[in-house]
């Protein structure tokens, strides 16, 4: 870590985590999605500008990006769930395998260095990049959830990608839902109950599987780094305003712009991997 930032530094890595705080909460109730797809990226460089070492800049990228979204998260779920718009049944049968993978992506994290954590941002995120490119939620294989254990075995999978992603889950739980008939609405309502599972665990095993490590920045427990989650109220302010202009405008054109920013994070992953 430096010993000192410059003034000039400092004042833009503030603005540049505050829009990030801002985009994220918009994003969260435009789209359904955590916001993550935004902070991670934005706080990858942030902490390259003030020195993170490499090593761990990974790590403390996802632990401090799950401290953000949550509360977002949170606020969506009661919003959603007052609306009742939430399948609490979907959520409490799912709920346990999320944990199940939430553990097992901390565990995977632990061992894992900064290269292959990037290197699965890629291949996921350029599967949702494809996702938000084909923008269709019209998609359908069948009018029921399946039975046990392949919706478990989804779970699983969705706690364990969205851990080593820094993500809230409903990028891959809203398709699932929908694929198997539920309505839109209420699968994005019901995503937000997974996004609660998915950050508790989360957070908590970033902080545990991190604590006492060298060379974290200031403020930091384990790998969540607090000085940064002072923008997660911007994220909260902001998540309303997505929401209601997502009943005026047009969705698809969002949908690509978002995929454009996805690709291009994607881009800049492996440039840093192939350098």
């Amino acid at each position: 870590m430096p010993a000192a930032i410059s003034m000039e530094y400092l004042i833009a890595l503030l603005a540049l985590l505050a829009v990030a705080g801002l985009l994220a909460g918009f994003l969260s109730g435009l789209l359904g999605i955590g916001g993550g797809g935004v902070l991670v990226p934005v706080l990858y460089e942030a902490f390259g500008v003030v020195g993170v070492p490499e090593d761990v800049r990974m790590h403390v990228t996802l632990g401090t990006t799950l401290g953000v979204i949550a509360p977002t998260v949170f606020r969506s779920f009661s919003a959603f769930r007052a609306r009742g718009s939430v399948d609490l049944d979907v959520v409490k049968r799912m709920g346990p395998w999320i944990v199940l993978g939430v553990i097992a992506g901390i565990v995977i994290a632990y061992y894992a260095s900064s290269e292959a954590l990037r290197w699965i941002w890629v291949v996921f995120g350029t599967a949702l990049a494809a996702k938000m490119f084909l923008g269709r939620d019209d998609w359908q294989i069948a009018d029921k959830l399946p039975r046990p254990p392949w919706l478990e075995g989804a779970a699983g999978i969705i706690g364990l990608v969205s851990t080593l992603m820094g993500i809230g889950g409903a990028t891959f739980t809203v398709p699932l839902l929908t694929l198997y008939g539920m309505p839109l609405l209420r699968a994005v309502g019901t995503a937000t109950g997974i996004g609660t599972v998915i950050a508790v665990p989360g957070i908590a095993g970033y902080i545990i599987s991190g604590w006492g490590e060298a060379d974290l920045p200031p403020l930091s427990l384990g790998y969540v780094n607090l000085g940064a989650c002072v923008i997660a109220p911007l994220a909260v302010l902001t998540a309303p305003l997505g929401v209601k202009v997502a009943h005026g405008i047009s969705k698809r054109t969002l949908e690509l712009a978002f995929a454009v920013f996805i690709s291009t994070v994607v881009a800049r992953f492996l440039w840093t991997l192939m350098h």
